[in-house]
């Protein structure tokens, strides 16, 4: 729904700029969306809930902070917003990070 919005709802209203932030901010928010559903069917499947849980806190923090900031950004071109997008990268590392460290312990 939001890349539809900015394809077609945003095209007269902000830059072209803004539109391929915008639809970064949408590929981002779709991925880890996904990811989140990941983590649902792991953590039936006796991964580790800790650490399924933290992975995913860390994606809805990503999400907000890193998607969040290029939707302001994207929608009202407002600077000092910028810095807080590598803020929600951080998160989705971590996240990943997590979500692996879940599959290996499995393992073990």
């Amino acid at each position: 729904m939001a890349g539809a919005f900015g394809a077609h709802g945003l095209r007269s209203l902000v830059s072209e700029r803004g539109l391929e932030v915008f639809q970064t901010a949408v590929t981002y928010q779709m991925y880890h969306s996904i990811a989140l559903v990941l983590v649902a069917v792991l953590s039936v499947l006796g991964l580790s809930r800790k650490l399924l849980g933290w992975a995913a806190g860390f994606y809805l923090a990503g999400i907000l902070f890193f998607s969040g900031s290029l939707y302001l950004l994207a929608l009202t071109e407002i600077r000092w917003i910028g810095p807080i997008t590598p803020l929600g990268g951080v998160c989705f590392m971590v996240g990943w990070a997590l979500l692996i460290a879940a599959g290996i312990s499995r393992n073990k």
